[in-house]
């Protein structure tokens, strides 16, 4: 059961940011809110978004106290469960 927890929890987190791309171009959809949310998902399983938001930190670290804001709350979603 935690195994497919992990793979869902990847799948949901690749869609959002996927969504996020896509919302760049599309007005209709939120691209920087789905992908700071896809963000927020993957930081703990992903080794690619765990580099990408040290670079964040270090770069912008206004852009990274928002992101791991929806970190915390994406967590306390999927702790809920």
């Amino acid at each position: 059961m935690n195994h497919i927890k992990k793979i869902i929890i990847s799948i949901v987190g690749w869609l959002f940011i996927i969504l996020g791309i896509l919302g760049l171009f599309l007005p209709i959809l939120q691209g920087v809110l789905f992908i700071m949310v896809g963000i927020a998902i993957l930081s703990s399983r992903s080794e690619i978004i765990k580099r990408f938001l040290n670079y964040l930190q270090k770069r912008y670290p206004h852009h990274h106290r928002h992101v791991m804001i929806w970190r915390e709350r994406v967590m306390n979603w999927f702790r809920k469960t």
